[in-house]
């Protein structure tokens, strides 16, 4: 957490030429991959390599370790039925594709990698590796997936389903992604620029981050660092892929999210915005936000650091929106050099402290589905 903070505020960005995956597009797409390969992960987890475990379950079995650690969570209250566990993932175990197709050809019985395969195995590991007993769920709505592990962790507590709640997801880069949104024309072959008036897609990213969801009654001898005061989810059905041009979607979630947290428009300081750096979504976002607030607040795309991290992105931009507030200091979009003609917003540009009460963070998935999250100062 503190090495991404650290790139955030020198506005260092992890966007890079692929190294380490296997891709005819390396050297020609950049992406922001983790310069850590899955050997060094497998063996920094379990002490020796285990090639049948997914590079996805290992980005979140290392956040959820940090994640653990940082809460001071004990065997005892993993173990127990009244923690509950949120994970979710766009790819899964999709990046071991070749491997089990290949390992699958040349054998007559099974095959290790079929258990790594799917969604839910990102999950599963984690549960293993604590001994988690309570509530399990794996959440796919695209790119809103990990919001949406973060709200549903959220209302189990509420409905007294769950006393704490390990909410978070992972993303690997894998051939799916990279030759899927490739077809759909919307990777840029330079670092990507969201919100500017030359956009041209996105970059794909690899990532995994969890947080700890209490009751506030049972953090009083703990660090706080910030209530999880709204959040809301909506779905305009206008297209698979794209939002309507009135930015309906994201209207009506970050309305029900401001609804939910009982707070004004304007009592919202900074805005995370899902601003992937395409056409559609960066147009559709402005709008919307300029339908909501009367004076658009701060606001930019950490994607500009970490590319697109799928199923990732909405809890690491959690994370990075609770630093926002416990540091009190907003991060900015990289790239950015004129505003889209329509809307002329002009997003934050560099590092900057400034006093926050409330942050606000959108993550809007393929298919419509939209969420957007308020974290407020404790």
């Amino acid at each position: 957490m503190e090495e991404n903070r650290d790139s955030l505020k020198n506005e260092r960005s992890g966007i890079s030429q692929i190294e380490l995956y296997s891709t005819n597009y390396a050297g020609r797409l950049p992406a922001a991959e983790i310069k850590i390969s899955s050997h060094q992960l497998n063996c920094e987890i379990f002490g020796k390599p285990d090639p049948a475990i997914s590079r996805t379950s290992l980005l979140a079995l290392h956040a959820v370790r940090e994640a653990v650690m940082d809460a001071g969570l004990t065997k005892e209250e993993l173990a127990s039925p009244e923690t509950a566990l949120v994970g979710a993932t766009t790819v899964g175990g999709m990046c071991l594709t070749d491997e089990l197709f290949h390992d699958a050809l040349a054998k007559k019985v099974g095959t290790p990698y079929l258990s790594s395969y799917d969604y839910a195995s990102v999950t599963l590991a984690i549960q293993k590796q604590y001994g988690i007993k309570g509530e399990i769920s794996t959440i796919n709505t695209a790119c809103s997936s990990s919001a949406n592990a973060i709200v549903y962790g959220a209302r189990l507590i509420r409905n007294g389903f769950a006393k704490r709640a390990i909410v978070g997801g992972a993303e690997s880069l894998a051939k799916f992604t990279i030759n899927g949104f490739n077809a759909l024309n919307i990777l840029s072959s330079k670092h990507c620029m969201p919100f500017d008036r030359d956009r041209n897609g996105l970059n794909l990213g690899e990532g995994a981050a969890f947080l700890v969801l209490e009751k506030e009654e049972d953090q009083l001898h703990k660090k706080k660092y910030a209530c999880l005061s709204g959040f809301g989810n909506q779905n305009d059905a206008y297209h698979p892929s794209s939002n309507s041009a009135d930015g309906e979607g994201p209207f009506l979630s970050m309305q029900q999210a401001l609804l939910q947290s009982g707070l004004q428009a304007s009592e919202i300081g900074y805005i995370n915005a899902h601003g992937t750096g395409t056409e559609n979504n960066d147009e559709t976002e402005s709008v919307a936000m300029k339908r909501l607030f009367e004076r658009v607040p701060s606001f930019a795309s950490t994607k500009s650091f970490t590319g697109h991290t799928l199923g990732a992105a909405g809890a690491m931009e959690a994370v990075y929106s609770v630093l926002n507030l416990y540091h009190q200091e907003i991060y900015p979009s990289l790239s950015f050099l004129n505003p889209i003609v329509t809307t002329g917003l002009i997003p934050v540009s560099h590092f900057s402290k400034m006093e926050l009460g409330h942050v606000m963070s959108n993550s809007f998935g393929f298919g419509g589905n939209c969420s957007t999250l308020i974290f407020s100062k404790p």
